[in-house]
């Protein structure tokens, strides 16, 4: 049975990737902040109790910050594969957090990087590198694309990015770059721009809202389903040499365009409800991020399985039985929907 631990994995893709190792049958270590509330809402359903004879999911406490703790992580589990996916992951927020966002997003790849080397365990190691990497230069981006980083939060993962390069060079570390661009699914976070979209638009449905504020409309991106990138990240490391690969559909859309859809998909009329607000423009904009994953097909046989129009369905869907929820709970007394809060 072979062992991977993971970071971020109370995430997105931390959880869709849990399912999937769990699925090919390995024992799994995810690395959680303590915190006064639980937020694992994601991966309740994978783990039992750490006593259970049966139970392949194990949590342990600890932070990117904290060099000592991944060396003794690594040297106690000694895993066959890392998987590295935490981060300050949010571009907006990296501009109000910048030493926060490179300390955990840059350097924790690093302190990472330095306990595989310390402890010298044999290893595969996954970097969730960045689309917005890119920021500002011309689509389809590739893995020979140069990067021109637009945030924060993409200038850490550009460090990160060549701290793993380095790492593989000097040391002949297994290591390996996945550039995943802009992935989504029901369990992406609220703050993110197409989980709020499918989010509040079901509640103005449930009539529970009657507005959406958003920030930038004519940004283009390349969207996909998490589910299907978390298993390009597993194919890196099973191939016979690392390397790095750009992970996308190819396919670009605007905000707009997936607003349109979603308000469509609901019988709703968008410009009654959708406003612009200031607030959420970053302070340097990237204009579109298009992915070219030909390597990734030809040598990993990897390729999108959900599309665009199946994705926003997969969300709408979700996002609908919350509201519906919300919206019981409010007519019974039990939530304050201008708070939301109990009542």
């Amino acid at each position: 049975m072979k062992k991977a631990f993971i970071t971020g994995i109370t995430g997105q893709d931390g959880s869709y990737l849990a399912e999937l190792l769990l699925g090919k049958n390995y024992e799994i270590h995810g690395l959680i902040r303590r915190s006064s509330t639980f937020n694992t809402d994601r991966i309740d359903h994978l783990y039992k109790d750490f006593h259970d004879p049966e139970a392949r999911v194990y949590l342990h406490y600890g932070d990117l910050s904290v060099s000592g703790q991944l060396t003794d992580f690594s040297y106690n589990i000694k895993p066959d594969e890392i998987y590295h996916l935490g981060a300050q992951s949010h571009v907006r927020v990296s501009f109000d957090m910048p030493e926060y966002t490179g300390d955990v997003t840059g350097l924790g790849t690093l302190r990472i990087l330095e306990a595989i080397r310390k402890t010298g365990i044999k290893t595969r190691f996954y970097q969730a590198s960045s689309s917005e990497m890119f920021g500002a230069a011309p689509p389809l981006q590739n893995e020979l694309t140069p990067f021109q980083p637009r945030s924060p939060y993409a200038v850490a993962k550009v460090y990160a990015y060549y701290m793993v390069k380095n790492y593989r060079d000097a040391y002949r570390l297994f290591a390996c770059n996945g550039i995943l661009f802009n992935h989504e699914s029901p369990r992406r976070g609220e703050t993110f721009v197409t989980r709020k979209i499918t989010r509040t638009a079901t509640q103005i449905k449930m009539g529970l809202k009657d507005k959406l504020y958003l920030g930038n409309l004519e940004a283009k991106r390349d969207w996909g389903y998490a589910g299907d990138y978390v298993e390009a990240m597993w194919r890196m490391l099973q191939e016979d040499s690392p390397d790095d690969y750009v992970i996308a559909t190819g396919e670009t859309h605007s905000v707009r365009e997936f607003v349109e859809k979603v308000f469509t998909k609901l019988d709703l009329d968008d410009k009654k409800h959708v406003f612009i607000d200031a607030r959420y423009f970053r302070p340097t904009e990237v204009d579109i991020l298009q992915g070219d994953a030909s390597k990734a097909r030809q040598r990993l046989g990897w390729r999108p399985k959900v599309s665009f129009d199946q994705l926003i369905d997969m969300m709408i869907e979700a996002d609908m039985e919350i509201a519906k929820k919300e919206k019981t709970l409010m007519e019974a007394g039990y939530i304050d929907q201008k708070n939301r809060c109990p009542a």
